[in-house]
């Protein structure tokens, strides 16, 4: 009897470790993730000699290169031109919201055109304190596109890219460029970094001062290097833990560190 007993206690105990062990079961790797790129022509890819995308190729063999990662699938919905206000807009097209509720990142680049905004409408009385006046509509409008790709899908990971200072190059060029791209930079930072598994890059740092070699001959939009540079940057700022994040443990690295 008490070897039955202890026949029953033992199968008991190895079934709560097999129940244990099934519930922190890390998911089966490689995965595929599915991303929507949006915005505007960072990600339409102006300036890319292959019409490929932009930043989305590089980006994409440099995910493909992680052991966790099979595929990595983008839809790109970038348009030139596009500002936060007319962004807003397109979020309501069903079939741009149709991809990113089956997507499990988000990709977007904003900000660039409503900057040019501000130039374009103040060029005779441009000062720091014209675009200051500006920035807090702007972050609302951030917020907004963040907000309203996180109703889309609530599950999705958010990646906002920063935008850069090439304006000094076309339209002004004082000491005061750089402090407005940095301020505003900083703006959506702070509402990207207000909501859950979202993350704000900054390219700001790539296409400063001795760059010339990154821009395109339009010299507002990235070159090939450009992009590739700019891709970079995204992955060394979501590869790993904020990866992680993003796909809700989709995607999961099982020792520190990844490819």
């Amino acid at each position: 009897m008490k070897r039955v007993m202890a026949g029953i206690a033992l199968a008991m105990m190895l079934a709560g470790c097999a129940d244990e062990v099934q519930e922190t079961a890390a998911p089966s790797i490689p995965q595929n993730v599915d991303i929507v790129s949006i915005g505007d022509s960072l990600t339409q890819g102006v300036g890319d000699s292959t019409n490929s995308g932009g930043y989305v190729p590089y980006l994409e063999e440099q995910l493909e290169s992680l052991d966790e990662i099979k595929d990595a699938s983008f839809v790109n919905y970038g348009k030139r031109g596009n500002r936060t206000d007319q962004l807003i807009k397109r979020l309501e097209q069903e079939e741009i919201q149709a991809d990113i509720k089956k997507a499990d990142i988000v990709m977007i680049t904003i900000g660039g055109n409503d900057v040019v905004k501000v130039v374009k409408e103040n060029w005779s009385h441009l000062t720091v304190d014209t675009f200051e006046k500006e920035e807090d509509g702007y972050a609302e409008r951030i917020q907004t596109v963040l907000e309203t790709v996180r109703a889309i899908n609530e599950d999705a990971g958010i990646v906002l890219v920063g935008i850069y200072n090439p304006f000094g190059r076309i339209f002004v060029d004082t000491d005061d460029d750089e402090l407005i791209v940095r301020t505003w930079n900083e703006r959506a930072d702070e509402v990207a970094a207000s909501m859950d598994r979202t993350i704000f890059v900054n390219v700001e740092t790539i296409f400063g001062e001795g760059s010339d070699g990154l821009f395109f001959e339009d010299q507002f939009h990235p070159n090939d290097i450009g992009y590739e540079q700019m891709a970079g940057r995204i992955f060394d700022t979501i590869n790993g833990d904020p990866l992680e994040e993003l796909t809700n443990n989709k995607i999961v690295f099982p020792n520190e560190g990844s490819n």
